[in-house]
C-alpha cells in the first residue's frame, strides 16, 4: 500500500475505531503529511528507519520545536505500528527512534488579582445586555470555573448544564464524559446569558441547535472565537500571548495554591495520568521559592 493511501486509512482508523477527537486526528495526518513529502509517495514497506532518521532530522534543521519533533516521532510509532499489525508491513522501522526530551517549561498562569479585575469588567459590559457581551462573560467565567478545556466548552449543549447543583457535564479526550463543578459567579453568569443573551443570538439562525454558547449567526460557537477572546482579554494580564488553556492551568494553580487535593484536580481537568496535573504542584512551588526570594531578608 503507498504512503497517501495508508494514511487515509490509519486516519478514519483513529476516528471511527479508537474514537480519537477530530483535531488529534488531524495532528496524526498532518505529521503524517510531512513524512510522505520528506519521502515521496513511496510504498509504506519501503520506509525504513534510516529515512525516518533524516525525516526528523530535517525538521530539526528547520527549528522546528522538540515538543513538535516529539509528537511527529510518537505519531510515526502509532502508524507504524497500526500497519504492522494489520499486515501493510513487515516491519516497524519505529521502534527503534529515540524521541526527543521536551524542553521543561511551566504554564504560563494569570494572577487571581488579574482575572478577578478581568471578570469584573466582563461583568459591567454584560450589565447593558449585549448578547455577546453576556455570552463572553459566561465563557470567561466558566472556563475559569472549571479549568475545561475550549473543545469541552463548545461541546455543551443546554441539557449538560444543571444550574441547580452547579454542574456541567462535558466531553473530554477520547469521549470521556466528566462532570465538573463551577462555583456562584460563574453560575449567575451563565443563567444571565441563558435567559438575555442565548434567545437573542439563537434568534438570528433558522433553527438553533442545542450548543450553550452561540456565535453572532446563532450556531454552535468555534474555538477560533474563543481562542480571539482570550486572547485579547487574558492575555495583557500574562504578558505575552495566550489562548485558552492559559485559564486552564490559572484555575489548576489557583486551586493548589488554596490546599485543593492534587488528585481532585486531576479529576476536575480530566487528566488520565496523575503525572500530568503534577506540573502545576511546580508552578505553585515556584510562586512559593519567588515570593521567598523577595520578602525575606535572608533569602
Amino acid at each position: 500500500m503507498i504512503l497517501s493511501h495508508a494514511i487515509d486509512a490509519f486516519a478514519a482508523h483513529l476516528g471511527e475505531v479508537r474514537r480519537l477527537s477530530p483535531a488529534t486526528v488531524r495532528a496524526y495526518r498532518a505529521d503524517l503529511a510531512d513524512l510522505r513529502e520528506a519521502a515521496g509517495d513511496v510504498a509504506v514497506s519501503d520506509i525504513d528507519l534510516e529515512l525516518l532518521r533524516d525525516w526528523l532530522w530535517r525538521a530539526a534543521q528547520r527549528g522546528d520545536a522538540r515538543s513538535t519533533l516529539a509528537r511527529r516521532t510518537s505519531s510515526a510509532r502509532g502508524f507504524f505500528a497500526w500497519a504492522l499489525d494489520g499486515g501493510i508491513t513487515s516491519t516497524d522501522p519505529s521502534l527503534r527512534l529515540v524521541t526527543p526530551k521536551k524542553a521543561q517549561t511551566l504554564p504560563r498562569v494569570a494572577s487571581a488579582e488579574g482575572l478577578a479585575d478581568l471578570l469584573a469588567h466582563a461583568r459591567e459590559l454584560a450589565a447593558h445586555g449585549d448578547p455577546v457581551a453576556l455570552r463572553d462573560h459566561a465563557i470567561l467565567e466558566t472556563l475559569y470555573a472549571t479549568g475545561i478545556r475550549v473543545s469541552e466548552l463548545c461541546g455543551i449543549d443546554v441539557d449538560d448544564l444543571d444550574l441547580s447543583s452547579a454542574t456541567a457535564r462535558v466531553t473530554g479526550k477520547g469521549s470521556k464524559q466528566r462532570v465538573v463543578p463551577f462555583g456562584a459567579p460563574a453560575r449567575r453568569a451563565v443563567e444571565a446569558y441563558l435567559t438575555r443573551g442565548r434567545p437573542a443570538l439563537a434568534a438570528r439562525a433558522e433553527a438553533a441547535g442545542p450548543a450553550v454558547f452561540l456565535g453572532a449567526r446563532g450556531a454552535r460557537l468555534g474555538a477560533r472565537a474563543v481562542y480571539d477572546l482570550v486572547a485579547r482579554t487574558v492575555s495583557p494580564i500574562v504578558g505575552r500571548a495566550v489562548g485558552p488553556h492559559a485559564l486552564r492551568h490559572s484555575a489548576a494553580t489557583h486551586l493548589l495554591d488554596g490546599g485543593a487535593d492534587l488528585r481532585a484536580v486531576q479529576e476536575l481537568l480530566g487528566h488520565a495520568s496523575l503525572g500530568t496535573t503534577q506540573v502545576y504542584t511546580h508552578v505553585s512551588s515556584e510562586r512559593l521559592r519567588a515570593a521567598y526570594r523577595l520578602a525575606h531578608p535572608r533569602a
